[in-house]
């Protein structure tokens, strides 16, 4: 294997791309296989800087990760949102100015970091508990959530309602039973709720518990009809309370309420210091303090992005840090070609847990750092999982190394490597095709790679839910070379699939059933399971809304540009990588059109109005919500866009509008009042 030189070119696209498939990647470690690479730090990381490259793009409107094959699917009757994040002061007090023109009444409850869980009751008896899943979808795991021991299987109200909460371990019980058999509490607490066996060693359900941040009524005309009426509380504080009184126990919650803004940010930071004061006695894992403002009516009036409601705030704890010694540095291939850095670090005990390895996320991280093999450096871990190299304090010593243990207990017994520069690959450490220097970025152009391939297909089948073929299915088919490129697994045959490990006839029979299903499709469906880098569900609509032929993907062309960057969300960058990932495709889209049918997409209809063509962000207290502005725009034909940029059109400020206002007026943004806003609307 050869090597490169550092390098920068601007490469933006190929970030966004590549952060758009890490946060897919490490959503759906952390939330189906409670097996995460990375720290919350780190994921923080990832979605800012998506955030700031594109603040429309559709990978930030998921919640969670879909939910893997082979498991009972469960539609979320109330879509189970994330929450937006803090960590400093200065975002607290920007919550507070956003919503106390609603109310100045808070709760605060400890985020708890355990296992996201929904529980369904029917005329009081829980009839399904599932997994937070996508947010739209979970996993059905109600004879696990039986077992745990508060967890009541009747309330005593015989009505209709979900309830929404966190499962957690004890932190006593943790120590006492599971220390040497799993890394802590969260991924035991997730992995036991998920087990299909009781005695995998996953962990006991019974060693449980369960702790409730929210409950929602089914409406009268969807309940139960022998259901009592659903219930109607004005603040978020009563419904905790009832649901003590039912039989269900919440997380503790404490109500807080100011004068004015700053009485109440500084109310709210008081509540964020106190549970950073009590968190190394707390009995559970902690990450953290939510705020909710407790006047329901006004929560709706508030609304919520695709992502989280606007009316909460998860306040996390600071990083916690340690210090150790880079050993080595390994090289990865991803689906999309991106060929990431991971390091090896001597053994360091961060939060009680013993780390040895890291990510380096890219070439770009490690030039930035300036780290080299034998360096002493400095790690941050929070959320429990593999911490990020944030410093590199220089060559270390022999000391550095000294007295470390892995986590098995041996003793480490390496040696203090000599300061070395990192190497950077020229060749692919999967496939050895030459890689290309990608701005930041090493990426694998070879689409038959088999870290890709295997990636690739994972991907088409779980978008397509085809359960029946998983990962050691995938990597089976690739390694035999029975499949070289996704439309080869519709030329797969039973007799084929039989004769692979584990295969039998029957498990042959599915997958053969699951393919024969999906050899229809319409172009939104293929365009979004193809998995183009950027690509999204969201976005693979809005682009088969343009193209809506099949043969009409295959020809794009640069001609096309001007009419893909007029569809509302899609900018050049975005419009580029889709033409992009089409000509590298290309005679692999010829096969599809051979092998599958794909249904014409009914063109999108031209918005239409006195705003086509202008883009529109909102900000401070109106009159009337955000919500329902934003829909008056779009209405209008006009966009409305999250961020303030020198390419806005114009801001809509109203009082306390903030940092929007400062930056618009910087930018020479044309900025509007609601009034000049309304007149805008008339024709």
């Amino acid at each position: 294997m050869g090597w490169i030189e550092f390098g920068r070119d601007d490469a933006t696209s190929a970030r966004i791309a590549t952060l758009a498939e890490q946060i897919a990647h490490h959503s759906n470690l952390y939330y189906n296989l409670a097996t995460p690479e990375i720290s919350d730090v780190e994921f923080d990381a990832l979605w800012d800087e998506l955030k700031s490259l594109d603040s429309e793009h559709p990978q930030l409107r998921r919640v969670g990760a879909p939910i893997p094959p082979g498991s009972v699917k469960v539609t979320h009757r109330f879509p189970m949102r994330s929450l937006d994040k803090a960590t400093g002061d200065d975002e607290v007090a920007h919550f507070v100015a956003e919503t106390t023109a609603h109310g100045r009444r808070f709760v605060a409850q400890p985020k708890l970091d355990g296992s996201a869980l929904s529980l369904e009751y029917r005329r009081g008896r829980l009839v399904r508990a599932s997994t937070r899943g996508s947010g739209e979808r979970g996993e059905d795991v109600t004879a696990n959530a039986l077992r745990i021991p508060n967890i009541p299987d009747r309330l005593s109200w015989e009505g209709d309602c979900h309830v929404r909460g966190e499962v957690v371990m004890h932190l006593d019980v943790f120590r006492e039973k599971y220390a040497d058999i799993a890394p802590n509490p969260r991924n035991l607490a997730a992995g036991s709720l998920r087990q299909k066996n009781i005695d995998s060693g996953k962990g006991d359900a019974s060693d449980l518990a369960f702790h409730a941040y929210d409950v929602r009524f089914v409406p009268n005309d969807e309940k139960h009809p022998d259901s009592p009426d659903a219930l109607q509380f004005e603040g978020d504080s009563e419904s905790i309370a009832w649901l003590r009184k039912v039989g269900i126990t919440p997380a503790e919650e404490v109500v807080i309420e100011g004068s004015d803004d700053d009485d109440t940010t500084q109310a709210l930071l008081a509540e964020t210091k106190r549970w950073t004061q009590e968190r190394d006695t707390a009995v559970w894992e902690l990450d953290g303090v939510v705020f909710k403002l407790d006047n329901l009516a006004k929560r709706e009036l508030l609304g919520q992005t695709a992502h989280h409601p606007r009316w909460a705030l998860a306040w996390k704890f600071p990083p916690e840090e340690a210090t150790t010694v880079l050993l080595g540095i390994d090289w990865q291939t991803g689906r999309t070609g991106a060929v990431t850095p991971v390091a090896r670090v001597a053994p360091v005990v961060v939060s009680g847990v013993t780390v040895e390895n890291t990510t380096l996320h890219n070439v770009g991280e490690v030039e930035r750092l300036g780290v080299s093999i034998g360096d002493k450096v400095r790690v941050v871990r929070r959320g429990d999982v593999i911490p990020k190299i944030i410093e590199t304090l220089g060559p270390a010593q022999v000391s550095d190394i000294e007295g470390r243990f892995h986590a098995d207990g041996e003793p480490f017994t390496g040696d203090l490597p000599a300061k070395t520069p990192p190497q950077v690959p020229i060749d692919c450490p999967e496939c050895n095709t030459n890689l290309e220097l990608d701005g930041a970025f090493l990426r694998c152009s070879n689409l038959s790679c088999p870290a890709r391939l295997a990636r690739s297909i994972l991907y088409w089948c779980r978008a397509l839910e085809m359960d029946g073929i998983g990962e050691k299915l995938v990597d089976q088919l690739c390694e035999v070379k029975l499949v070289k490129t996704i439309p080869d697994i519709y030329r797969l045959t039973s007799e084929q699939i039989q004769s692979l490990e584990r295969m039998a006839e029957k498990s042959a029979t599915n997958v053969m059933n699951q393919l024969d299903a999906t050899r229809e499709m319409s172009l939104d469906t293929f365009l979004s399971a193809l998995g183009l880098p950027g690509i999204g569900p969201e976005l693979a609509t809005a682009f088969a809304g343009e193209i809506c032929t099949m043969d009409a993907l295959i020809a794009l062309s640069e001609e096309d540009l001007g009419r893909l960057v007029a569809i509302e969300g899609v900018g050049e960058t975005v419009a580029y990588s889709l033409m992009a990932g089409v000509t590298d495709r290309s005679e692999m889209l010829e096969d599809f059109n051979r092998i599958l049918t794909i249904s014409e997409v009914a063109k999108t209809e031209a918005p239409s109005g006195p705003l086509v063509g202008l883009s529109f962000c909102i900000t401070g207290t109106l009159n009337r919500p955000r919500k329902e502005i934003a829909l008056q725009i779009k209405a209008a034909g006009g966009k409305v866009v999250s961020t303030v940029s020198g390419k806005l059109d114009f801001l809509v400020a109203g009082e306390n509008a903030g940092s929007k206002l400062e930056k618009a007026t910087r930018l020479g943004v044309n900025v509007l009042n609601e009034v000049e806003w309304e007149a805008m609307l008339q024709p």
